[in-house]
């Protein structure tokens, strides 16, 4: 039975031996099996060379064809640069510190600088490589088999072979397969895989069930909706494992620094060689500090990321953590950003001797099966004064643009004032003049239709984020210009920026119309990040420097924000400011623990004669202190037992939304995990 079900003798699920779909990790990737190949000759080299420096000199001559192996790839990319690229990159002065060392007879030092080469890129490569593994295969643990309920029969079969629309059965201990729908059964399901949501869902028939969550206790039928890459974990998998290009976003910044350096060291060299010969030449080639640059920059980001994806904020590109450094002007965009999609119950008209309580249980019985925001909303309002009404299966539908029931044999109808008129209901006066101020305030109406008369109208608010004002004055603190675009009128938008305390506002502005606004922000000479719902705001996103999505896991495969705050409020947005901020301070003390060193061994090859082993000894202090500057995020978390980073402002705690949180940080809880471990190991 074991085994029937996809689990080996030892009780271990056999989803630990499946290979992600799909996706190429980087330890399977030949670049890396090269590198840890060519480390493993330069240690050779390196043992070599210092054991001819100290006891046998003939091994530091075999020393040379193990240096000159490992460095065949860098002479390859140096070629590259120099003769197709036409361009100065940072691997030059490697190469000539390598060919340099060698020609002077330092056999260690060329030994030595080619066994840090592959040292850096080995951490580097480990730390992004277990940062996609663990982002990864969280998302790709899935059953092989699953029980198919045909014609009354549980019928094992492989999960490839779903198709939509089939029934699968999950049990208790089981994982779901599919995105789906309960059909039949009760169930309590761990979801903390895509919500971060500690406590279990109870859920039951028509409830919403996904891939990768857990059943504890219980026993369900699914109607399969999305099956393998459609559904939501396989999304998000795939999001983490394409979108997030290490190489391409997070070196830039350090590799660039360090490029820009390669022409004045070079420059500086060709000076030492004139007047002090070739062997201080060489020593100050030795004393290029464009490989701590190289690793130091990625790594920090690296750390930095993982605060941020412990506090569910989901960045896909390294360079908008830059980028948020530039930002000067916030972009609100009013639906979605600033609101709720669910709006609440304002002030209820009763008519014709009706109570308030009366009119908002009819509505409510209406509504009871709806799920659009409005009915939300009615029905939230009716369960916080404790209100009964009929059940559900007292009352029959006909939904048109409206919805007629039948509630204690009288015909209730729920909809528009468009709904109305078709259904032959007059509106009094008070209520039409109630009904054209009410654009005027952002708000709208619900009518309530008894028989063939108007039993009274509710009035519908959008809902403000709570945590909306608070998080602007926390922008504004930080100097940043906040600004509201919405398509309501000019009255209720500005009656809204000043509530939020705004710098401007711009009204009636249409859906097409954002991106226009957002360019000429732009050609004002500001700094856009666009704050939206990730859905109806791409060209406005896109005409942003920097765009930031609301939005949570169901949309983030189509999401063109670079960063996306997974637990659908503004909370995060300050925090993934105070990240960027600090981020760029740790990018500032990597240079001075870089180039302070860098000038120390200049000066001392012109002035106190430092010969290249005392250049390549400031070099390694200089790259221990700037790792352990890029690791500090990581070994402070540590040091705190996993609790929440003090580099990450706590959030202010909010208890009026009772929603289900959409952050990532139970899954993306190991981003970059064993970056520290793999240091150690190197």
């Amino acid at each position: 039975f074991s085994k029937l079900r996809g689990f080996p003798a030892e009780g271990k699920p056999a989803l630990e031996k499946i290979k992600p779909r799909g996706v190429t990790l980087l330890s399977e990737n030949v670049d890396h099996q090269q590198i840890n190949r060519n480390l493993v000759v330069a240690t050779a080299a390196m043992g070599l060379a210092t054991a001819g420096a100290l006891a046998y000199p003939p091994l530091s001559l075999l020393s040379v064809p193990f240096t000159l192996y490992t460095c065949i790839d860098i002479f390859k990319v140096t070629y590259k640069s120099l003769f197709k690229e036409r361009r100065l990159r940072a691997i030059v002065l490697d190469a000539a510190t390598v060919v340099g060392a060698l020609a002077t007879q330092y056999y260690v030092v060329g030994a030595l600088n080619s066994w840090l080469y592959y040292i850096g890129q080995s951490l580097l490569l480990r730390t992004q490589d277990n940062s996609r593994k663990s982002l990864i295969n969280v998302f790709d643990q899935q059953p092989r088999f699953v029980w198919l309920l045909r014609d009354g029969v549980e019928v094992q079969t492989p999960v490839e072979a779903l198709r939509l629309g089939d029934m699968t059965v999950v049990n208790a201990g089981e994982m779901i397969p599919v995105d789906g729908y309960i059909t039949d059964g009760v169930a309590s399901i761990d979801e903390r895989m895509l919500t971060g949501e500690l406590q279990p869902a109870e859920k039951g028939m028509d409830g919403r069930v996904f891939a990768a969550t857990l059943v504890l206790a219980g026993r369900i039928c699914v109607q399969v909706e999305k099956t393998g890459a459609e559904t939501a974990a396989a999304q998000i998998g795939q999001i983490l494992g394409h979108t997030v290009d290490f190489k391409a976003s997070i070196e830039t910044k350090g590799q660039e620094i360090a490029d820009r350096s390669v022409l004045p060291t070079l420059g500086i060299s060709a000076l030492a060689f004139s007047t002090l010969g070739p062997v201080s030449a060489v020593a100050i080639i030795a004393a290029n500090f464009s490989e701590v640059l190289r690793i130091a920059a990625p790594l920090a980001t690296l750390n930095f990321l993982n605060l941020a994806s412990r506090g569910g904020i989901l960045v896909k590109d390294g360079r908008a953590m830059e980028l948020l450094n530039q930002v000067d002007t916030i972009v609100f965009d009013k639906t979605g950003a600033l609101t709720l999609e669910q709006p609440h119950v304002g002030n209820i008209y009763p008519l014709n001797g009706m109570s308030e309580n009366d009119l908002l249980i009819l509505a409510a019985a209406a509504e009871t099966k709806q799920t659009h925001p409005i009915a939300r909303a009615i029905l939230q309002a009716a369960n916080e004064r404790e209100l009964l009404f009929p059940k559900v299966d007292e009352v029959q539908y006909e939904v048109g643009y409206g919805i007629t029931v039948n509630v204690a044999d009288k015909v209730i109808r729920v909809g528009s004032a468009r709904f109305m008129a078709v259904e032959g209901i007059a509106l009094p006066d008070e209520i039409r003049t109630l009904q054209e101020y009410s654009p005027e305030q952002g708000y709208s109406f619900v009518y309530v239709g008894i028989d063939d008369d108007l039993g009274g109208a509710i009035e519908v608010h959008p809902t403000i984020r709570l945590e909306a004002k608070a998080t602007i004055r926390k922008l504004k603190e930080r100097n940043l210009s906040t600004i509201i675009i919405s398509a309501d009128g000019e009255k209720p938008t500005k009656k809204l920026a000043e509530e939020l305390g705004t710098d401007r506002y711009f009204a009636e502005v249409l859906p097409e119309d954002k991106a226009n606004l957002v360019e000429g922000l732009r050609q004002e000479g500001k700094s856009i990040c666009f704050v939206g719902d990730g859905i109806n705001d791409t060209i406005a996103s896109k005409k942003a420097q920097l765009s930031i999505s609301l939005r949570g896991v169901s949309t983030v495969a189509t999401d063109v924000a670079e960063i996306i705050l997974m637990d659908e409020s503004l909370k995060q947005l300050d925090q993934a400011f105070e990240l960027a901020q600090n981020l760029n301070a740790n990018l500032k003390t990597s240079l001075a623990t870089t180039f302070g060193p860098g000038l120390l061994a200049v000066g001392g090859v012109f002035f106190l004669h430092f010969q290249t082993l005392s250049t390549v000894i400031i070099y390694n202090l200089s790259l221990v202190a700037s790792v352990a500057n890029a690791m500090a995020p990581r070994i402070q978390r540590l040091f705190n037992n996993g609790t929440q980073p003090v580099v990450m402002p706590q959030p202010e705690q909010d208890d009026s939304r009772n929603l289900p949180a959409t952050n990532l940080m139970p899954i993306l809880d190991q981003y970059a995990t064993n970056s520290v471990a793999a240091f150690g190991e190197a």
